[in-house]
């Protein structure tokens, strides 16, 4: 029976990959978790089985999702990690660690002189990374290695800091292994009480209705029947067109957001200053965009903007809000770097990350960013607002 392993087993890939795989003919998924043993011992409680709350603006539905039938915890078992990448029936590996799971440099190399990457490379802690260099080097069956975090070129910056870390190792990567770039979509929010008791389930994920996925037609090995995925030869404009509106707008909304109160998307997107900034930041945006997606950008922002209105989903802005050092470049400052003329919008989404940054450490709260001990100490420089800039590289 062919196999997923998945690295990162949090709420998006749950309501997003393994909702795509639970339509598939035969293949499961094993899942691996590189920080703590909660998700592993929370689902192997109830047989890997949980419940998939979708939610739109009118009404709920629930699907039982059923194709995750194990888990790791690299920190446990980071050999049976290994031998799980390796393992040949293992036909393609996913996944969502998020950005800063990857620990590259702004030029998109792996970052060679990060903790974790130097503990790992002397025999320690296990990271995303090294585990593929791991895993795939004792190979001989070909694999697919494929991306589905908020990158740009996602797989190509996989394939380079597999290929770094290698070097770094002295490990050879064999050449039956391709790593396709992917866009992925799915508005899902934290769990919560309240949506566990909606769905008698204690492991429930709670999503929208729309999900998308456009997947580079670049497979080494088997390749999954996913319902509903877009296979084609170049993901670049697809994922610029979700990183640069969607994401985007979601960062704004949530700094901006925040400062001005609110707690849900649906909240500050009804806000009306806050929604006309998200209005002009999209259209801003879209100026950017490649031809061939041009033609969608007022009908995809009319969208979005619904998707934002949905008052059942429950959204945190909080939960957008972290690691914006690390998801403010892709998301605002690339489409600065191309503008040609004025970006009010654009400026205000780096203008309300600066200003929640500030408040945050005002107040003494920690920031929840792999980069909090050096916007503290930009905070509290002569000209935080220039410190805290250069900190994300804005000019």
């Amino acid at each position: 029976m062919p196999r997923i392993l998945h690295f990162g087993v949090g709420n998006f890939f749950r309501a997003h990959q393994a909702a795509y795989t639970q339509g598939t003919r035969g293949w499961r998924i094993t899942g691996v978790s590189f920080r703590s043993s909660d998700v592993r011992d929370g689902l192997s409680a109830q047989g890997y089985d949980y419940a998939l709350l979708i939610k739109d603006a009118h009404e709920t539905a629930i699907k039982r999702i059923t194709v995750l039938d194990h888990m790791l915890v690299a920190p446990e078992a980071s050999q049976a990690v290994i031998d799980a990448v390796a393992d040949g029936e293992v036909k393609v590996i996913t996944l969502t660690v998020s950005e800063k799971g990857y620990h590259l440099t702004p030029d998109g190399r792996l970052d060679l002189t990060h903790s974790a990457l130097v503990a790992d490379l002397a025999g320690g802690s296990l990271t995303p990374v090294g585990a593929l260099v791991r895993g795939l080097s004792q190979r001989r069956d070909a694999v697919t290695v494929l991306s589905c975090d908020n990158l740009p070129d996602n797989g190509p910056k996989l394939a380079r800091a597999v290929h770094d870390f290698a070097s770094a190792a002295g490990v050879p990567i064999p050449m039956n292994v391709t790593f396709p770039a992917s866009m992925v979509d799915r508005i899902t929010p934290a769990t919560t009480d309240a949506t566990r008791i909606e769905a008698d389930d204690p492991m429930t994920v709670p999503t929208e209705a729309f999900s998308e996925w456009v997947i580079e037609d670049h497979f080494a090995a088997a390749r999954p029947d996913w319902p509903g995925v877009q296979w084609v030869k170049d993901v670049a404009p697809h994922e610029m067109r979700k990183l640069r509106m969607l994401n985007g707008a979601h960062s704004y909304l949530a700094y901006a957001g925040i400062l001005r109160g609110h707690t849900y998307v649906h909240e500050a997107v009804a806000d009306p200053d806050l929604r006309a900034t998200t209005r002009t930041l999209m259209a801003e945006a879209a100026q950017t965009l490649p031809t061939e997606v041009q033609a969608q950008a007022a009908q995809y922002a009319g969208d979005l903007i619904a998707r934002f209105e949905n008052p059942n989903l429950h959204h945190r802005l909080r939960q957008i809000a972290m690691d914006g050092s690390q998801k403010l470049p892709i998301r605002i400052l690339a489409t600065l770097a191309e503008r040609t003329s004025d970006s009010p919008a654009l400026e205000a989404a780096v203008a309300a990350w600066i200003g929640f940054v500030q408040a945050e450490v005002a107040a003494g709260r920690a920031l929840d960013d792999p980069m909090a001990d050096h916007i503290a100490r930009a905070c509290r420089t002569s000209d935080p607002t220039g410190a805290l800039r250069a900190l994300i590289g804005a000019p």
